[in-house]
């Protein structure tokens, strides 16, 4: 279907019945649970990261020392 064809006044429409219709369904908590495992995923993210930019850099520091 060519989007250009339907009003953008029908699509806000469209989109905005959506996100109200998804927001009255999703209780408070579901949201702060959502909230809270998108914080710990994020916290343990950055935990591997950083300890994996750690390691990669001591692997390279003792592969150059040993040439």
């Amino acid at each position: 279907m060519d989007l250009s064809v339907i009003p953008g006044n029908t699509r806000a429409g469209t989109a905005g019945g959506t996100l109200l219709v998804l927001l009255l369904q999703l209780s408070s908590g579901e949201l702060i649970k959502t909230a809270v495992l998108a914080g710990v995923g994020a916290a343990v993210s950055f935990a591997v990261s950083f300890a994996l930019q750690r390691l990669v850099r001591r692997l390279c520091k003792n592969a150059s020392d040993k040439v």
